[in-house]
């Protein structure tokens, strides 16, 4: 079997992105149980570029017409799910944010000092006029 020019320049762009995930898990920047789970999106998906007769089989089991209608599904229902993942995320950095908010708020407030009385009671301080507005 000759491979085509796009599996060739595709299986390539996958061994980068597949060598850029080890390298993040190794550094840190990307925890292992996203490694591997990019790690097999990335082995799937050049499986999927290398054989395509074995998507249309799997299809074809699951009771798909073609091998590319399975790709683009479960690449729709995994870009849901990392819709949801995202979604739910934000909004728990923004539970997480409205919470230290409200604390160093709270924290300033009883830091503040009370306004200064002046030292002797009799003291007034004379009020100045305010200055004309023309209009």
């Amino acid at each position: 079997m000759n491979p085509s020019l796009f599996q060739i320049i595709a299986l390539c762009g996958l061994a980068v992105l597949v060598v850029v995930t080890v390298l993040g898990t190794v550094r840190g920047s990307i925890g292992r149980r996203d490694a591997v789970l990019w790690l097999s999106i990335w082995i799937a998906a050049g499986v999927a570029i290398a054989w395509p007769k074995l998507t249309a089989k799997i299809a074809r089991l699951l009771g798909i017409g073609r091998g590319t209608d399975l790709v683009l599904y479960c690449a729709v229902v995994i870009m849901l799910v990392g819709f949801l993942m995202v979604y739910a995320r934000l909004r728990q950095l923004r539970r997480e944010l409205t919470l230290v908010v409200r604390h160093v708020a709270i924290e300033n407030a009883f830091r503040a000092k009370p306004p200064t009385a002046p030292s002797e009671p009799n003291t007034t301080v004379a009020a100045t006029p305010d200055p004309p507005r023309n209009g």
